[in-house]
């Protein structure tokens, strides 16, 4: 039997993807010193006041973001700096989506949409409510789901003509929903495939965030997961959502955007890792100076567990290799921590609705 590469155990990996367990009577939950963002966000964020070079430099000194950092894109920005600077700008703009919408979305809007879908009975529910909810206030991108088949795909209109915040604004939209539908059901979604409708940025996408399989240029951008997923019950209640409100939106996109977490490290460690047996929970855990419990407690902060991290490196690795090698199946099957080529066909199967060997033929560049 592979480590964790049969159907049934990815299935129980998969299963095990939790959200952070903030319940009704949590205290709210801040970013550590080590969260970081990447300045482009606040570059884009800045679009709407850039033409005012002193309220500009007026923002950025409240919020404790040194200018100096917004001229590398990849520079990393604090979190709690980049929290900072979005309630001023929420503030200063009375747009909780920093004025680049036509539309606008007025101080307050994120809790309209959250109260609006707190008593959907599940995920599918709730999303297909948020989706509409946000069409209230959000004019210029617009999401709607589509079954298709055994997949959930989330489809983006995008008419937003600035290319500086084309992209941006769709991530921010897309961390939005995703971030209350991680809270509504208390699990991370598993994303199989995301395809972007603008051309790859400098800082690319993190796999981590945006699943394994990422392309760019297309059409419009659309998100691919499992359908069993939408029919997560949600698990939240008002009284949970006065808690989780406190900080939001800001929050909920800077979290799920954050790259110097715990499970972003572990992430990084068993993606560069040359063995070809991983280390324990255990292990991990005391190369990075802690104890299981503590290790443990953090990742499900994180809404990770050690499992379902490797489940998603696992992924990240065969799709890598498929697409840009021309290595053998079975060797990646191998190098992807897969004992049996046949675990690793069926699990694939699972994960894309096609063979390893159509995918790397779908991934082909055409003529």
């Amino acid at each position: 039997m592979a480590y964790a590469e049969t159907a049934h155990t990815a299935a129980r990996d998969f299963a095990s993807l939790k959200c952070s367990p903030m319940t009704s009577t949590d205290p709210v939950k801040q970013v550590r010193d080590s969260d970081t963002v990447a300045a482009y966000f606040v570059n884009a964020a800045l679009r709407k006041v850039q033409h005012d070079p002193l309220h500009t430099a007026a923002i950025l000194r409240e919020a404790a973001i040194d200018p100096v950092w917004l001229q590398d894109p990849l520079h990393r920005v604090p979190a709690q700096a980049v929290i900072n600077f979005w309630l001023i700008l929420t503030r200063e703009l009375d747009d909780e989506f920093f004025a680049f919408d036509s539309h606008g979305m007025p101080k307050g809007s994120f809790a309209v949409i959250c109260r609006h879908v707190i008593h959907e009975p599940d995920m599918g529910r709730a999303l297909q409510q948020c989706l509409l909810a946000f069409r209230l206030f959000v004019r210029d991108i617009q999401g709607h789901l589509e079954i298709r088949g055994r997949r959930a795909v989330i489809v983006l209109k995008n008419q937003l003509a600035d290319p500086v915040i084309h992209h941006v604004a769709e991530e921010i939209f897309l961390s939005m929903v995703i971030g209350v539908m991680c809270w509504l059901t208390g699990r991370r979604l598993m994303l199989d495939r995301t395809q972007f409708g603008h051309h790859r940025p400098p800082h690319g996408a993190d796999r981590l965030l945006w699943g394994p399989w990422i392309s760019f240029g297309s059409a419009h951008t659309e998100l691919e997961l499992d359908a069993q997923q939408l029919k997560w019950p949600v698990v939240r209640d008002f009284k949970a959502l006065k808690f989780f409100l406190r900080t939001a939106p800001e929050g909920v996109v800077v979290r799920f955007r954050n790259r110097n977490g715990l499970s972003a490290k572990v992430y990084r460690r068993l993606r560069t890792a040359t063995d070809f047996t991983w280390p324990t929970q255990t292990e991990m855990a005391k190369s990075l100076r802690m104890n299981d419990s503590a290790f443990r407690r953090q990742l499900e902060r994180e809404g990770f567990s050690y499992q379902a991290i490797k489940h998603q490196v696992r992924r990240a690795i065969a799709f890598q290799l498929l697409a840009d090698t021309d290595m053998t199946i079975s060797d990646i099957a191998i190098r992807a921590r897969f004992q049996e080529p046949s675990a690793f066909h069926r699990v694939f199967r699972q994960w894309t609705g096609m063979s390893p060997g159509q995918y790397r033929e779908s991934s082909k560049p055409a003529g």
